[in-house]
């Protein structure tokens, strides 16, 4: 049997929402921010997010696996479900519960700069650096940078539970 302990209060997420929103308000004064949420965890975080820009926001949707040999991803991205409306000239910000390894980021980037916004920055509510095996990826906007800890709540998930946690917390298996 699992157990979760507490590692992010939500008070603590939403105060670093609000200061992210803040932050995204004042990087694109004067321009609408297409937030790409990936789903299925990052929907909590960009939810919340944009309530907190100060600006003209429109949503999309993607939802991407990656696979590879074993459980090691290759960070080839296989679209699943992807986005609504064209990229062109927009000001486009991904949305996204977790970095680790920034494999599946990486590649994900690369096709959607094929598709020519006007800007492409990533914001992620929680960052494991420990795990990059990625060179260069640029993350714009995080949250927390959190310790290689297996972590659910938030929009995170252990076999499709925990995501609607309001915090943060660290799966024990007892």
């Amino acid at each position: 049997m699992e157990h979760v302990e507490l590692m992010i209060s939500e008070e603590d997420i939403n105060r670093r929402i609000a200061e992210i929103g803040k932050q995204i308000t004042e990087d694109y004064k004067g321009k609408t921010v297409h937030m790409i949420c990936i789903l299925k965890g990052g929907a909590p975080f960009m939810c919340e997010l944009a309530k907190r820009v100060d600006l003209s926001v429109s949503l999309d949707f993607m939802s991407v696996s990656s696979y590879g040999s074993g459980t090691d991803s290759s960070g080839i991205v296989k679209i699943v479900k992807d986005l609504d409306e064209p990229l062109i000239g927009k000001d486009v910000l991904i949305v996204e519960d977790i970095i680790d390894s920034g494999r599946t980021l990486s590649h994900l980037t690369e096709i959607l700069n094929a598709r020519k916004p006007a800007s492409l920055r990533l914001c992620t509510l929680l960052d494991k650096p420990d795990r990059r095996v990625v060179e260069g990826l640029k993350v714009d906007y995080v949250g927390f940078q959190i310790p290689d800890e297996f972590v659910v709540g938030y929009g995170l998930d252990y076999d499709q539970r925990y995501r609607n946690l309001p915090y943060i917390g660290v799966v024990r298996f007892d």
